[in-house]
């Protein structure tokens, strides 16, 4: 069998044949032809936009997961421990509890959501 190598701008023809290699010839490596660029990627999928909590406090997931049920609702008082939200993860249904007295300043989150760990789903003033 014959190859062509290149190397350092050079053209190696090499003919292998039963584990033997013989250089059969050198010369210099012929232009390469312009690359043409690569189409430009997909734009990248877009992110929630940033949610403002003002003085409230962040009630986040602790899991990834689909919302079931919003157990509150904006202006409710709750009490620490107190279930908030339903998240369905892996077949197992999940309470986020209220980490403190408080009211329900904002619902950001809706039933039927999908969302990831660490995502805002309330916010407590």
């Amino acid at each position: 069998m014959v190859y062509k190598v290149t190397l350092n701008d050079k053209l190696y023809e090499v003919e292998v044949e039963l584990g033997e290699a013989i250089l059969v010839g050198v010369s210099d490596a012929p232009a390469v032809a312009a690359v043409t660029p690569a189409p430009p990627a997909a734009p990248a999928p877009q992110t929630a936009a940033p949610v403002s909590v003002g003085d409230g406090e962040l009630v986040a997931a602790p899991l990834p997961g689909s919302v079931m049920a919003i157990k509150v609702s904006a202006g409710q008082s709750v009490k620490k421990g107190q279930a908030l939200i339903l998240i369905e993860a892996m077949k197992m249904e999940n309470e986020v509890l209220s980490p403190r007295d408080g009211v329900v300043k904002q619902i950001i989150t809706s039933k039927g959501a999908s969302v990831a760990t660490g995502a805002p789903l309330l916010t407590l003033s």
